[in-house]
């Protein structure tokens, strides 16, 4: 996180990071898509992978309220950032569980629901916040 705070303000860079994830997590979901496919033939493959796409693309403006209740909390804590590091902070954390993302979509699609799923998703969830509030921290010094 140092060094991406490090590299000056750039809003594209930002961005991309959160493309980069947003692609992960489209990819991620296609194991789960291809498995609801085999079991409902009704449900194609493409039409399901389109909802997904759309569905990430429309979440965009949720992740920036997201960084921006972050950055909130974070000056109510006494934070000394802006707006820019809370984005980079979360989108970063994003980028970093991306490939917990990925195997949490293998298990979903391969093995279905069970004790894995919940293990993985768990720790997706926990390696997230973490990730997310280490990097505030960082960015609110």
């Amino acid at each position: 996180m140092r060094s991406h705070l490090a590299r000056g303000r750039s809003e594209p860079w930002a961005f991309s990071l959160l493309v980069a994830f947003m692609i992960v997590a489209f990819i991620a979901q296609w194991p789960v898509a291809s498995r609801n496919s085999f079991y409902n033939p009704e449900m194609p493959l493409a039409a399901q992978m389109f909802a997904i796409g759309m569905g990430i693309l429309a979440f965009v403006p949720v992740w920036y309220l997201l960084a921006a209740i972050g950055r909130w909390i974070a000056r109510a804590l006494g934070g000394q950032g802006d707006h820019y590091g809370a984005r980079l902070a979360l989108f970063w954390a994003l980028v970093v569980v991306s490939p917990l993302m990925l195997l949490q979509g293998l298990i979903k699609g391969m093995i279905g629901p069970g004790p894995g799923l919940t293990a993985v998703t768990i720790a997706t969830a926990v390696a997230f916040l973490g990730f997310w509030i280490l990097n505030l921290i960082e960015a609110e010094r």
